[in-house]
């Protein structure tokens, strides 16, 4: 089964613009969980738009009242992300190649230029006991290079087939990700998937690729919870997840 990994950055974001700490990160967080969601997923960023240092480690100790859930940490391995993993030891990394100045994670890796960078930073993390995926484009030539990095999984970067999605377009699009979700699990890769996943898109896209490991959805997720309660709007995602398993 797919498994639900909630990303609570938005929740910060909103919570950033006032100084009352209202929306609490750490309540969406207990509310995701008891719902169902199988993990947490923070994406820290040096300038600290959203999750801040003090969310991390107060998520992270959340987390551990919830024996079977996940904790997995987003972020450039090579911008102030590896202390994180060092204190808080998640349970997934997830390395993202945007710089400081991105608006949000909008491509993948490029092994050819990254990967003998990236192997060092792999195995220092799985020395902390973190299983490890890299944020992928959907592109067979860099898939092919990932277990070179000693990578446990890639995370396919699912903007384009959302913005294919919504124009009617998914299937110019979804065969490259299911050629690249089959290359990395025929490699003896995990495969997640994130960014503009929605209740709309997303069992199409498992349906495409029924192997998919982990989904982390953030964006849409809190948007919906703006109308149906995060309660609610965790439990129609994981029945999307469910009626596609």
């Amino acid at each position: 089964m797919t498994h639900l990994s909630v990303n609570v950055n938005k929740v910060a974001t909103l919570r950033n613009t006032r100084t009352n700490g209202i929306p609490s990160v750490l309540k969406a967080t207990h509310l995701a969980l008891d719902a169902g969601a199988h993990g947490i997923t923070v994406h820290p960023r040096p300038d600290q738009r959203h999750i801040r240092p003090i969310d991390v480690f107060e998520i992270a100790e959340l987390i551990n009242q919830y024996p079977r859930a996940e904790f997995n940490i987003e972020g450039n391995p090579f911008q102030h992300y590896l202390e994180f993993a060092e204190k808080v030891h998640p349970t997934q990394c997830t390395l993202v190649p945007d710089g400081p100045e991105a608006f949000t994670s909008n491509h993948g890796w490029d092994l050819r230029a990254e990967g003998d960078r990236l192997r060092p930073v792999v195995d220092a993390l799985h020395d902390l006991g973190c299983r490890v995926s890299l944020f992928m484009d959907p592109v067979l030539e860099q898939i092919e290079l990932a277990p070179r990095t000693g990578a446990d999984r890639v995370e396919l970067y699912t903007e384009p087939y959302a913005d294919a999605f919504a124009e009617g377009e998914f299937d110019k699009v979804l065969p490259s990700y299911v050629e690249a979700a089959r290359r990395a699990h025929d490699a003896g890769l995990g495969v997640n998937a994130g960014h503009d996943l929605n209740l709309d898109n997303l069992p199409t896209f498992l349906a495409a690729i029924p192997f998919v490991a982990e989904v982390s959805i953030g964006h849409a997720l809190i948007a919906d919870a703006l109308e149906l309660g995060l309660h609610e709007t965790v439990r129609r995602y994981l029945s999307a997840v469910a009626t596609t398993a």
